[in-house]
């Protein structure tokens, strides 16, 4: 069958490997489109430590069941990608979304750019009701969703959200959902925009507006119930403890690609509450799922651009050379 793999750093080449054998507890699945995360951007770009060549991409997918003991064929599915031990600590208490030994396909092992997958049966979502964009987009938005969770949102809080990419987006519609009130800040009005159809209630463009002062003006001086990073910059890091209220909360799903500085007595002097978020529970996949089916999420907001799968190469170099130009790329196969 066809796949698509990444050789080396700018190379991707299609490929035929052989089709896989669906065993007991596991289901075959026709895939029928993969979303482009930003995984698969900085593994085309060499940029990925977790990741060895060749690699298959692909980790949020939509598909079709082809064979299982318990779904009908032909059921749209989208799977949960990470792997859990079950035995070190993280997996001991309940938290296998940041198992010290996953492998997200697509990441660690080969991903889903390919015509078949097979998966355990206990990954599998149906998403019923759904259509194939927005079933491509369910595991992205969860992991903004698990952002939202770590920090114990409810309609009482204003949250502060770093970046209007997808992640983010994930995060603000999540929010929004809870009620809570949304200040979504970015470089780009398009972006933006995006959030505020999305539900944001303020908008701020950090790169023309000063933003502690259009923070201290929404929030009456008070700072942010929560302030969430999906950027991973050093000064988004560091913003989101300053403009965090005392006893606040401040979750980072984004990796900072440099050292970064605090002012640590922020830390202790507000007793601010310090949260990485990482991947998405399978609980959190299935709230998503149940916001698509309510409508609440526009899926015409996530997905900028649509690729086919032998296409795949020209759709990491065009992100690659136009990176604010995409929120979500789609690839049909």
């Amino acid at each position: 069958m066809r796949a698509v793999r990444i050789v080396e750093p700018g190379k991707v080449e299609v490929c035929e490997i052989p089709e896989p054998k669906c065993g007991r507890s596991e289901v075959l699945i026709k895939v029928r489109s993969i979303g482009l995360c930003g995984s698969d951007l900085t593994t085309f770009r060499g940029q990925n430590p977790m990741v060895t060549y060749p690699r298959i991409p692909g980790h949020e997918i939509a598909g079709e069941v082809v064979q299982s003991g318990d779904l009908k064929k032909g059921t749209l599915v989208t799977i949960s990608p990470y792997t859990a031990c079950g035995k070190c600590y993280p997996c001991r208490t309940g938290r296998v979304n940041c198992c010290r030994f996953n492998q997200t396909l697509g990441v660690q092992r080969d991903g889903a750019a390919t015509e078949y997958i097979v998966v355990p049966a206990a990954k599998v979502h149906p998403t019923e009701g759904l259509t194939v964009q927005q079933t491509v987009c369910v595991e992205p938005v969860s992991v903004g969703c698990h952002a939202v969770n770590r920090a114990r949102v409810t309609d009482k809080d204003t949250v502060l959200i770093f970046g209007c990419g997808v992640i983010g987006l994930g995060a603000i519609v999540t929010a929004v959902y809870r009620n809570a009130t949304v200040i979504a800040v970015d470089v780009d009005d398009a972006k933006l925009a995006r959030a505020k159809r999305m539900g944001a209630k303020y908008t701020i463009n950090s790169s023309r507006e000063d933003l502690a002062a259009r923070v201290k003006e929404i929030t009456n001086d008070d700072g942010v119930n929560v302030a969430i990073e999906a950027v991973g910059l050093p000064q988004t890091f560091r913003a989101a403890v300053e403009l965090a209220c005392f006893a606040g909360r401040v979750v980072y799903i984004g990796y900072a690609k440099k050292p970064v500085e605090y002012e640590t007595k922020l830390f202790v002097s507000k007793e601010l509450d310090i949260m990485g978020s990482r991947n998405a529970f399978s609980s959190e996949i299935d709230c998503v799922i149940d916001m698509f089916r309510s409508g609440r999420i526009d899926v015409n907001e996530l997905v900028t651009q649509r690729f086919s799968l032998q296409d795949l190469g020209k759709a990491l170099a065009f992100w690659d050379a136009n990176p604010n130009d995409v929120t979500k790329i789609v690839i049909n196969v």
